[in-house]
């Protein structure tokens, strides 16, 4: 089951080779990123492990949630993790800390944990959605919201702080890489 999930994961980050990588909103040219790549930046988050358990006892995703949405209209600054402002792994990782339950600050590691979910029609309340190319960096995962359902996801949008997003919303959309059932 560990190797079929790490091939889908491996599918998954080929077809995105063919869609356009992106620094924030400015477009970063498609040409750096060849298979190859897309398949050893997989290979080496994946030897980094997947699908640890997340100890969350009793909670439930709704309190995350509206820990989370008591932040809408934050605004957005890099390693931000207070009202004052917030990064998109500063949101999850205050949201889940208020509830008692110990994340990883970064998106990246964040993604090490929980059930991984190819399939956006099998997305519950909840789960943890992320994002690859949505800025520069060496990490293979750029972004991380939770899922709300009905295609929403809250975040931290570069532009408009804490939000609520479609997940069909092209941006979105095409740098998506896999949900994961914390819960």
């Amino acid at each position: 089951m560990y190797l079929k999930r790490i091939f889908i994961l491996l599918i998954v980050t080929v077809a995105m080779l063919f869609v356009s990588c992106s620094k924030k909103q400015i477009p970063v040219s498609s040409k750096k990123y060849s298979a190859a790549a897309a398949s050893a930046e997989m290979q080496t988050f994946a030897k980094g492990g997947i699908e640890r358990d997340l100890k969350t006892g009793r909670k439930k995703p709704k309190k995350i949630i509206k820990t989370a949405e008591k932040y809408l209209g934050t605004p957005h600054c890099m390693g931000g993790t207070t009202k004052k402002c917030l990064d998109c792994s500063g949101l999850t990782y205050i949201s889940f800390a208020k509830n008692k339950i110990e994340i990883p600050r970064n998106s990246q590691e964040q993604a090490r944990y929980g059930q991984l979910i190819f399939d956006r029609n099998e997305l519950k309340r909840g789960d943890l959605v992320f994002f690859t190319k949505s800025y520069k960096t060496h990490d293979y995962i750029t972004h991380v919201g939770i899922y709300l359902g009905n295609d929403k996801f809250i975040h931290v949008s570069s532009t408009s702080g804490v939000t609520k997003t479609l997940l069909s919303n092209p941006w979105w959309s095409e740098r998506f890489v896999f949900g994961t059932r914390v819960f």
